[in-house]
């Protein structure tokens, strides 16, 4: 396996005050609503609450009445990048909701439990706090890897499924290790696995990296993103202790897990094909994860499957043109015979 260069998350200087280290183990229970340094619960049109499950508890935002569409953020985000779509599919008469994975934003951070079959329980279990039969689940980046989790392993809570800017976890892991150009295109999670100086990184100057992150993945279509205001709400978010910590353990599992049997396991237990409707979405200008990496999940989907490319969008097709988005989710959740 060739690990391209990793430079956005190599050294940079000396620790010290200045230039601060994530905690070893982050502390059970902390939530960004009571810490400093980050925005969490923004006013909007929406409610703020917390539920339980799975062992933790987790903030969610929340808005409309109707079926259940649940929204799960990616790395470096929180729940507040589903803005535009919660304000969409309440008006569209759906219930909205907006969760913070765990150990982001306003959720538990807990010592353990960042692999993705115990996150994808972290789901289900809000789904099933908040009263619901079942959910069309929504996910973006780590958002959809844990979406396409969830709807392999429980799927009778997963009324529909969508998916963006993700490929399936098998095909991730392919196109990772024997992909070069997605594994140079993935190079940050390469760079995830050194212990302390990625939490280092992302919290040094003002956690300056999460905005020059998100401006490098987003394509040249939306000039007006990301603008400063917004880069800044992403920034202060990261910069709640242990965020940084608890954001970057999930990719540790994915690629130190390969060879071992926890993760020889999960990849196995992903062989199950997902049978239910599944839309994935994607940027044609994606420079974090590339095309053709997503477009070959089709295959483990044993249901109509769309997928949809957005032309001169990357990473953030839903902030990047949240009309588009929202109208193509709007449209196909209301679909009652999605195609294939």
């Amino acid at each position: 396996m060739t690990v391209p260069d990793s430079s956005a998350f190599g050294p940079t200087g000396p620790a010290g005050p200045e230039n601060p280290a994530a905690p070893s183990g982050p502390a059970t229970g902390s939530s960004g609503r009571t810490a400093a340094g980050g925005p969490v619960r923004i006013d909007g049109p929406w409610t703020h609450r917390d539920v339980a499950a799975n062992g933790a508890r987790f903030h969610i935002a929340e808005l409309g009445e109707g079926p259940l569409v649940l929204l799960l953020h990616g790395f470096p985000q929180f729940w507040w990048t589903w803005r535009h779509q919660m304000t969409a599919l309440a008006d569209a008469g759906f219930r909205a909701v907006a969760m913070d994975l765990r150990g982001v934003g306003g959720s538990d951070r807990t010592p353990r439990g960042y692999d993705p079959a115990n996150l994808a329980l972290d789901v289900t279990g809000v789904i099933r706090s908040l009263g619901e039969p079942d959910a069309a689940l929504v996910g973006h980046d780590l958002g959809g890897y844990l979406a396409w989790t969830a709807a392999v392993m429980r799927p009778k809570l997963v009324r529909r499924l969508v998916v963006s800017s993700m490929p399936h976890p098998r095909r991730w892991r392919s196109s990772m290790l024997s992909d070069f150009a997605q594994s140079r295109a993935g190079s940050y999670v390469w760079g995830f696995q050194r212990p302390w100086l990625p939490e280092r990184q992302l919290l040094a100057d003002e956690a300056a990296l999460v905005g020059n992150l998100i401006q490098d993945w987003a394509g040249p279509r939306t000039p007006e993103f990301p603008d400063e205001e917004t880069l800044d709400v992403y920034r202060r978010a990261m910069s709640i202790p242990s965020t940084a910590h608890c954001s970057i353990e999930p990719y540790r599992w994915m690629v130190r897990s390969m060879a071992r049997p926890d993760g020889i396991q999960f990849n196995r237990r992903m062989k199950r094909p997902v049978r239910v409707p599944t839309l994935h979405l994607h940027g044609s200008l994606d420079p974090a994860v590339r095309t053709r990496s997503s477009a070959g999940s089709g295959q483990y989907v044993e249901a109509p499957y769309r997928w949809r490319l957005f032309d001169g969008v990357g990473h953030f097709p839903h902030e990047e043109d949240p009309i588009g988005f929202s109208t193509e989710l709007i449209n196909w959740l209301k679909d009652p015979e999605p195609d294939r």
